[in-house]
């Protein structure tokens, strides 16, 4: 009796459905970035390149590295936020937050060595998409 009761239980656990949150290996959601260093490979190397040299091939794409232009930070964050030419905004696929981390990464990295530090109040100005993205 003890050996159909667990056979039973064993079998019971088995029907159940995986819990997993979506098939496949890994699932289709993308990882959410950490730091300033992850929000730049994932949103940002792909263009600007993993040296933020920049890239002329199919578009130009400016250099991040040694970049006196991004000294100030205020200018840093719009583009980031409001995109400029070619380079889409981001404020509708970043947090302030994020935005801040990723601002500071690149004004810290590359040759860069601006310290006075952003933060996500002073993103939020820039925060909305701009006017003709927004639906």
């Amino acid at each position: 009796m003890r050996t159909r009761l667990t056979l039973a239980a064993l079998m019971a656990t088995l029907a159940l459905p995986a819990l997993a949150d979506e098939p496949g290996p890994g699932g289709s959601r993308p990882p959410i970035p950490k730091d300033g260093a992850d929000i730049y490979r994932t949103y940002c190397q792909v263009c600007h390149m993993a040296d933020a040299k920049g890239a002329v091939g199919a578009g130009i794409f400016p250099a991040l590295a040694d970049n006196a232009r991004i000294g100030t930070a205020q200018y840093a964050i719009y583009l980031i936020a409001k995109g400029k030419g070619g380079m889409p905004y981001f404020s509708d696929s970043l947090t302030a937050a994020q935005i801040a981390d990723v601002t500071n990464y690149i004004r810290t990295h590359f040759g860069n060595d601006y310290k006075n530090a952003v933060t996500a109040a002073d993103v939020e100005p820039f925060a909305k998409p701009p006017r003709q993205a927004r639906r």
